[in-house]
């Protein structure tokens, strides 16, 4: 019986130890797509009035668990049952990643000849401008979150059904905690300036530190928007390139990270393009209802 118990024991050391030498290797793997992760995360918990940041971040982090526990099991059953399935969803959230990224990029520019267009810092979202954005950081983290595990079981495909599960298990635990607990040192670096101001007199270095902190609170929102919306068309276009065999080689003389860059931001047009098509249809056909 105690031998019994032991040999258990054993196997269960054996197993926590493939799944830790795994994880790791999944995490290098997945490095870049938490890099952008984080980027694109940071960039949408932005624009908020100070006392809403940590609550609309913590409402992002729920959804974002909640996104991971559905594409678990679901991942798992697909990659045993349906194999091409897992490919066919990763390249429908490819077309939506691509198209808000280039709807950002639209945007902006169509911004350049707005003069009444106002500086989100200058005026927070609204109660209901704030909901939209984080239904829309919920689903960006599920597409994000989709392409982390994949990625991940990639590692692991010649593993046990139970290497597989803890590793990528852990890969999303540490894809979660770690993007969004770095998002909210990010968003909280402007109290945290006036924390050391408070604390210190003037002219100590810590002051002088919380200065440096709330004078580049602006400028690193600036470069998250522009980062976060770069790593959606890479994350996109990557996609699109390593599975599907017409695009693997646009461009080939070009750099990777070109290629990612000018794939996503094509597509994104083209669905950006069809979205506002629709849009029009939809408009015209409701007004065409509208009793004279």
């Amino acid at each position: 019986m105690a031998s019994g118990i032991f040999a258990i024991l054993d196997d269960i050391s054996v197993l926590m130890d493939d799944v830790a030498a795994m994880s790791k290797l999944a995490t290098r793997k997945t490095a870049g797509i938490l890099g952008d992760d984080l980027a694109v995360n940071a960039e949408k918990a932005t624009g908020f009035v100070s006392s809403r940041e940590l609550p609309v971040l913590w409402a992002i982090t729920r959804g974002s668990f909640f996104n991971k526990l559905i594409i678990l099991p679901l991942i798992f059953l697909l990659n045993h049952f349906f194999p091409k399935a897992v490919v066919v969803i990763l390249l429908i959230g490819g077309l939506y990643l691509a198209y808000e990224g280039a709807e950002k990029i639209v945007h902006f520019f169509s911004g350049l000849f707005n003069k009444n267009s106002e500086e989100p810092l200058q005026n927070p979202l609204p109660l209901t401008d704030e909901k939209g954005k984080i239904n829309s950081a919920i689903r960006t983290d599920f597409i994000l979150s989709l392409e982390i595990i994949i990625i991940a079981l990639s590692t692991v495909m010649d593993k046990t059904l139970w290497v597989q599960v803890g590793v990528v298990t852990v890969v999303s635990i540490i894809a979660t905690i770690g993007v969004y607990g770095l998002v909210a040192l990010l968003v909280r670096m402007d109290d945290t300036g006036f924390l050391l101001k408070n604390s210190f007199r003037k002219g100590h270095l810590l002051h002088s530190f919380g200065d440096v902190l709330i004078s580049l609170l602006p400028k690193v929102i600036k470069s998250l928007a522009v980062v976060g919306t770069v790593a959606l068309l890479l994350v996109s276009g990557g996609i699109f390139i390593h599975n599907l065999h017409v695009i693997h080689d646009f461009m080939p003389e070009l750099p990777a990270i070109f290629n990612e860059l000018m794939v996503g931001f094509i597509i994104g047009c083209l669905v950006l393009i069809i979205v506002k098509i629709l849009q029009k249809l939809l408009q015209s056909s409701t007004f065409s209802k509208i009793p004279e």
